[in-house]
C-alpha cells in the first residue's frame, strides 16, 4: 500500500496553523492563570449560562438602584442642608423683629424692616436652590426654580396693600395673598403641582420627596419675613403704630409657627435614612453577587499551570520538528 504524503507547501501550512493555534491556548491559560478566571466562558460553564446569566442581571439591577439611591441621597441631604439655613433664617429674624417691635425705637423698627427684606431674599434664595442643575422644589419642572424673586413678590405685594391702615387689614391681604389661590400661586410660585416621582431604592421599595416650593411650611415664613419687609415700607407709609404692630405679628408668627417646618424636616430625615440603608443594602447584595460571579468563572490555578506547561511542550516540541524539517535558525523561526 503506497505511503499517504502531503506535499511542502500543505505541510508548512500545517505547522503554522498549530503554531498558531499553541500560541492562542499558550496566551488564554496565561490570562486565566495571572486572572484567576476563565477566557472561554462557554467551555467552562459547559454551555449552561442560566445560573451566570441570573447573577449579572441581578448585579445590573443594583447598579441601576445604586444611581437611583445615590441620587436620593443626594437630594435628601441637599435639602436638609436649604431647609436648615431656611429654617436659621427665619428664626433669627423673629427674634430680631420681636426686639425691635419691643424696643418702641421707630429706627430699631426700620433697622428690621431692613434686614427683613434681605433675609427675604436669602429665604427666597435657598427655596430656589438647586442640585446637579435640578431645582429642588420645583416638583417635576426642575429646570426652572420655584420662586420668582423677592422683588416681585414684596412688588406685588405692595400693590395689594395699599390703603390698609390697620393690622387686621394688613394681616387679611398677606393671608390672602399667600393662602392657595392667591397671589403666591399665581404671581410668586412658578413650580410645577405635581411632585418630584419617587425615587426607586430597590424591588418594591421606593422613597418619596413630596416637598415642593409651595409647600405650607415655605408660605408661612415667606408670609411673615414679608411683612417684616413691608412695615417700613415708604411707598405704603404705615404709620409708626401700625409699623410697631407689624412688626411685633411679624417676629410671632416667624417665631412661633414653625410646627410644619419641623414636620417636613423630620419627614426628610425618616427618607435620608431609608436611602442610606438602601445604600448600604445595596453594597452589601453586590458583593455577594460578585463573590457568586467569581466562583461560576473561577479556573484551578493548578490545573491551569499544569495545561500551560504542556502547551509549552508542545509548542516548542512544534518548534524543534519546524526546525528539522525546514533547517530554520530560532531568529528566522521567530
Amino acid at each position: 500500500m503506497p505511503a499517504i504524503t502531503i506535499g511542502d507547501l500543505a505541510q508548512s501550512f500545517m505547522l503554522r496553523q498549530q503554531n498558531t493555534d499553541l500560541k492562542s491556548r499558550m496566551n488564554q491559560l496565561s490570562q486565566e492563570l495571572a486572572s484567576g478566571r476563565t477566557a472561554d466562558v462557554a467551555r467552562h460553564l459547559s454551555g449552561s449560562y442560566s445560573y451566570l446569566a441570573d447573577v449579572e442581571r441581578n448585579l445590573t439591577l443594583l447598579d441601576s438602584y445604586d444611581a437611583a439611591t445615590g441620587e436620593a441621597i443626594l437630594f435628601t441631604q441637599t435639602m436638609q442642608d436649604v431647609l436648615e439655613r431656611f429654617q436659621t433664617l427665619s428664626t433669627d429674624l423673629g427674634s430680631a423683629a420681636l426686639t425691635a417691635a419691643g424696643s418702641f425705637l421707630d429706627e430699631a423698627v426700620i433697622s428690621a424692616s431692613t434686614r427683613a427684606t434681605e433675609d427675604l431674599e436669602s429665604m427666597v434664595n435657598a427655596v430656589n436652590s438647586t442640585v446637579a442643575g435640578r431645582a429642588l422644589f420645583s416638583g417635576i419642572d426642575s429646570d426652572t426654580v420655584p420662586l420668582v424673586s423677592h422683588e416681585d413678590i414684596l412688588a406685588d405685594l405692595r400693590t395689594a396693600l395699599a390703603g390698609q391702615t390697620t393690622l387686621a387689614g394688613v394681616q387679611g391681604v398677606l393671608d390672602t395673598w399667600f393662602d392657595t389661590g392667591g397671589g403666591f400661586d399665581t404671581v410668586a410660585y412658578q413650580g410645577s403641582a405635581t411632585s418630584l416621582q419617587p425615587f426607586v431604592l430597590g424591588e418594591g421599595e421606593t422613597v418619596d420627596l413630596d416637598l415642593r416650593g409651595d409647600d405650607e411650611a415655605f408660605r408661612t415664613m415667606l408670609k411673615f419675613a414679608s411683612m417684616a419687609a413691608l412695615t417700613a415700607d415708604q411707598a405704603l407709609g404705615f404709620d409708626s403704630d401700625l409699623q410697631a404692630q407689624m412688626m411685633k405679628a411679624a417676629g410671632e408668627g416667624l417665631s412661633f409657627q414653625q410646627e410644619r417646618l419641623v414636620q417636613i424636616r423630620a419627614d426628610l430625615g425618616y427618607a435620608q435614612t431609608r436611602a442610606q440603608e438602601s445604600s448600604a443594602r445595596i453594597v452589601s447584595e453586590r458583593a455577594g453577587y460578585l463573590i457568586a460571579q467569581s466562583e461560576l468563572l473561577a479556573v484551578d490555578p493548578y490545573e491551569t499551570a499544569t495545561q500551560l506547561e504542556d502547551v509549552q511542550f508542545q509548542l516548542e516540541a512544534l518548534y524543534a520538528m519546524t526546525v528539522k524539517l525546514a533547517r530554520l535558525s530560532l531568529t528566522d523561526y521567530l
